[in-house]
């Protein structure tokens, strides 16, 4: 999501490429037919996204990751009061079904999320009550069969607004902001087999409400924005083999609160965020293996401080705020991607 400081959002409606138009929800109150059914009838819009069922809780600056067949949702700013909430959603992806499970020990909005030996972690994060404030070193894990979290070695940085991917056995945590309000271009990584952690090279531009994603053996870090420059069409990968930073073609939409996923081919989805004129509904792919970026359809439902997750060719997008400010949604869409 965005801070009162940081934030840019409105709801539009796009065009879809080929000229349909997309159809999505007026407000952040529109929840799927199938809502509190038994059987849930995704709904299909002109330009193949479809929409399936509603989450219990409208939230966003969420953390949101895929564990097996399941996505998980975390933290944020609820509905009630805009306050950080502690609370975490699982989706499980082949029943179309939502349930609460337990909460994280601490509340957090602003956080990154990603997966490790099947369980669920959550990286940084503010705690201020109802702001972007009080950055913490924040580094939790879930375990989904024991619905325990347990509290992990703290990182170096206290941040908010950072994205984190993991590589083999180690997670990468990068960007975000600082307490002070300024962008960081700061890489840090924990290795799970020595349970430490150590600083890795800057990326070349200090960005925050980023995003991040695994690709092959490289980490995609995409977009973002600075308080004092705004939304980027920044794009960078890290390879930890060469311990460096490559510089990627820009993405063609300046966006920051956004969100990233990989789908099994290692094409990587760019969807959401906001800017002066409102929400962003334009979603965008890079696929590493021409190096190039490709417009997908907008999203029905633009949204900023959402969630990604895929499973095989097919991209979910979760939650966030459909207009500037505190806005909130339980909206789930899902993309079948050629």
């Amino acid at each position: 999501m965005k801070a009162r400081a940081i934030l840019p959002v409105v709801v539009l409606v796009a065009a879809v490429a080929g000229g349909a138009l997309a159809v999505r929800a007026e407000d952040d109150t529109a929840t799927s037919a199938a809502d509190g059914g038994d059987r849930p009838v995704p709904r299909a819009s002109q330009s193949g996204w479809i929409r399936l069922r509603s989450a219990k809780l409208k939230r966003t600056e969420v953390a949101a990751a895929r564990v097996g067949s399941h996505v998980y949702v975390a933290g944020g700013f609820g509905e009630r009061g805009s306050s950080t909430t502690a609370a975490v959603e699982r989706y499980d992806i082949e029943r179309d079904r939502w349930s609460q499970v337990r909460a994280m020990p601490l509340r957090l909005n602003h956080a990154a999320a990603a997966a490790y030996g099947g369980d669920l972690y959550v990286v940084g994060g503010y705690q201020a009550p109802n702001g972007v404030a009080q950055p913490v070193r924040a580094f939790l894990r879930y375990d989904p069969e024991r619905d325990r979290w347990s509290r992990m070695p703290r990182p170096p940085t206290a941040r908010g607004a950072l994205a984190a991917g993991v590589i083999g056995d180690r997670l990468y945590a990068v960007g975000g902001a600082d307490g002070s309000g300024g962008a960081l271009k700061t890489l840090e990584v924990y290795d799970f087999s020595s349970r430490r952690w150590r600083a890795g090279p800057d990326m070349d531009v200090a960005r925050e409400h980023l995003a991040a994603t695994v690709s092959g053996d490289a980490l995609y870090v995409l977009a973002g924005r600075a308080a004092d420059r705004g939304n980027f069409t920044v794009s960078e990968r890290y390879l930890p083999a060469e311990k460096r930073w490559e510089r990627l073609p820009d993405m063609a939409k300046a966006r920051g609160g956004i969100a990233a996923a990989t789908l099994d081919d290692g094409r990587v989805v760019v969807a959401g965020g906001e800017e002066e004129a409102g929400t962003i509904a334009e979603v965008e792919l890079y696929d590493p293996s021409s190096g190039g970026w490709s417009r997908l359809p907008d999203l029905p439902t633009p949204r900023h401080g959402l969630g990604a997750a895929a499973l095989g060719k097919r991209v979910y997008v979760l939650e966030g705020g459909v207009k500037p400010g505190f806005s909130f949604s339980n909206v789930l869409e899902a993309l079948d991607v050629p």
